[in-house]
């Protein structure tokens, strides 16, 4: 087996695929890359079991074979070349040796045949989304979601395809984000719960994208398809709570403020704040927002006043302020309304501009006790 490949572009696709492999698998062949060659066509993988990334680059050759090369050796040597022409040739003592403008470097290799089988999905569905879209829909839920391994199905984001819309749910019980698409529809209704590392994966990679990603489910599995990468994981197994459920309805309290200003408030007073509950308090009144937070352990105490928009009955409710500046951090719009009813009932904030067309994003935040 033998293949002339160009330096900079190997590297590019390993660190991609590299994302995928753990430092402690169970299995030792997956601290590896299977190269899978046929002609000119290099097909590289990388596996943890539950998610497999696929990658298909071309390269010079004549021969086919699978050998499976050590990651961090592949990788490590990589970086410290210049763009230039590699060339990859296998003998019968199961060593690679890599042949550079610099010199000659030997490592060993196992037979591709031991590397796990990719998965294939039996009689899946499909929808197609804009690479940016789905990019943007997973950078605005990922944050949401909860670590509870008692709670698995809360560890994901729930994709809801409708034949209406595309909704994208996370929520840790504390917090919950809602992204819908209205200009995106699927061909049938389906419901699927994405595990964290590969959306992480995927957000890395669509962020400079302009193409479609084709999304193919069943009940097990999903499958992620653009440009010369494929994606395979397996799917959190269970039922997602009623979001909307939790969503209350009347909220006649209304909160307009600028975001920026809001954030850097937010920032500002939870350094003060207790270091066990992040809490600080809102009283809203008239034109004027009081941020507070106070910590009595250590005679710790900070106040601001902004100027708002309020509309509604004067009242205080606590938040807990990394959820709220979590929240602000990933809205992009010049001012965010905050709806509320009760100092016990969940807060919820939408952007009031920026949003493009079709785009809907609601974000809730449960309240913590004041201390009166």
């Amino acid at each position: 087996m033998k293949f002339i490949a160009s330096s900079s572009l190997l590297l590019k696709q390993l660190q991609i695929l590299g994302g995928v492999i753990n430092n402690n698998n169970t299995l030792p062949i997956l601290d590896n890359f299977l190269f899978e060659l046929k002609q000119n066509e290099l097909t590289i993988s990388a596996s943890d079991l539950e998610t497999t990334i696929i990658s298909t680059i071309d390269v010079e050759s004549e021969s086919n074979g699978s050998i499976a090369i050590s990651a961090r050796l592949l990788l490590d040597t990589l970086k410290t070349f210049p763009n230039q022409p590699l060339t990859f040739k296998t003998d019968e003592k199961n060593t690679v040796e890599i042949s550079s403008e610099q010199g000659k470097y030997d490592m060993a290799y196992f037979d591709g045949e031991e590397f796990p089988k990719t998965i294939s999905l039996d009689k899946p569905s499909s929808t197609s989304i804009p690479a940016v879209i789905l990019s943007t829909a997973i950078s605005k839920t990922i944050f949401a979601t909860g670590n509870d391994d008692l709670r698995p199905v809360m560890s994901g984001v729930f994709f809801q395809f409708k034949t209406d819309s595309l909704t994208f749910v996370a929520t840790d019980a504390h917090k919950l984000v809602k992204y819908t698409r209205t200009d995106i529809v699927a061909n049938e209704a389906a419901e699927f719960i994405m595990p964290k590392k590969p959306l992480n994966l995927l957000k890395g990679i669509l962020g400079f994208n302009n193409t479609n990603v084709i999304i193919e489910y069943n009940n097990t599995n999903a499958k992620f398809v653009f440009d010369n990468i494929v994606l395979i994981c397996r799917l959190i197994d269970g039922k997602y709570p009623n979001y909307d459920a939790v969503i209350p309805k009347e909220n006649p309290n209304k909160l307009t403020v600028d975001r920026a200003s809001f954030l850097n408030s937010t920032k500002r007073v939870s350094i003060f704040s207790s270091k066990t509950t992040h809490q600080i308090r809102l009283k809203m009144a008239g034109t004027e927002l009081n941020i507070s937070a106070e910590d009595i352990d250590y005679a710790n105490k900070a106040d601001e006043r902004l100027n708002c928009d309020y509309q509604g009955d004067d009242m205080q409710i606590g938040f807990n302020s990394r959820f709220l500046t979590e929240m602000l951090s990933n809205l992009t719009s010049e001012e965010v309304l905050i709806e509320m009813s009760l100092p016990n009932r969940a807060g919820i904030l939408t952007p009031v501009d920026g949003n493009e067309d079709g785009e809907q994003i609601t974000m809730l935040v449960m309240p913590v006790m004041l201390n009166s």
